[in-house]
């Protein structure tokens, strides 16, 4: 197994831990950061977050800068981001951080593009990323992190950042997969 694929692993394998930290209420103390309180638990496992979201860049890019590009790796990676962002997007959904509602569909626009990559991949297509699902990516993860955090740092002002940014990681999640199918569509019409 290469180094990106090892990175992308080690991505999957912190997802069991940011669940544990985010789920069970160990008492490590908390800060007060304006109008609410941050579990340090809860901080350890934001951190954890970020870091694998990172993650996902890094083994990205080194792979096709060493020219590591394997067929595992084009199964792990999607993977593991589905996995990290539906496991902490269910997890602000029990923590009251995110209407049930956007959070289910966000990861049924996950499901769809999956589906539509599956059926792309058995007619020997392959679909790549376009710059509309980086910045849907993105805006998702700044919304999970800071909705993690508690809204940090943006508590002090009362500005409520973090769902500010989630509506609009849902609008471009929503667009992205709009876009998508859009220009994919031919992949489902010439399906056998």
């Amino acid at each position: 197994m290469n180094i990106p694929n090892r990175i992308t692993l080690s991505r999957i394998l912190l997802i069991p831990i940011f669940i544990i930290l985010m789920s069970i209420p160990f008492d490590w103390g908390e800060w007060d950061i304006g109008d609410t309180n941050l579990p340090i638990s809860h901080f350890i496992a934001a951190l954890l977050f970020i870091i694998a979201s990172t993650t996902d860049w890094i083994d990205g890019h080194y792979a096709r800068k060493h020219n590591l590009v394997t067929n595992l790796g084009k199964f792990l990676d999607p993977l593991a981001d589905k996995l990290l962002v539906s496991a902490a997007l269910i997890i602000l959904v029990e923590m009251g951080a995110a209407p049930a509602w956007v959070v289910i569909l966000i990861i049924s626009r996950e499901f769809a593009v999956t589906g539509l990559r599956l059926v792309a991949a058995g007619e020997g297509i392959v679909l790549a990323a376009g710059k509309m699902g980086k910045l849907k990516t993105a805006t998702q993860m700044i919304a999970i992190a800071t909705l993690l955090l508690h809204n940090f740092p943006f508590s002090y002002i009362s500005i409520p950042f973090g769902t500010i940014m989630l509506y609009i990681a849902l609008f471009f999640t929503v667009l992205s997969g709009v876009d998508y199918f859009v220009k994919n569509w031919h992949v489902m019409r010439d399906s056998k």
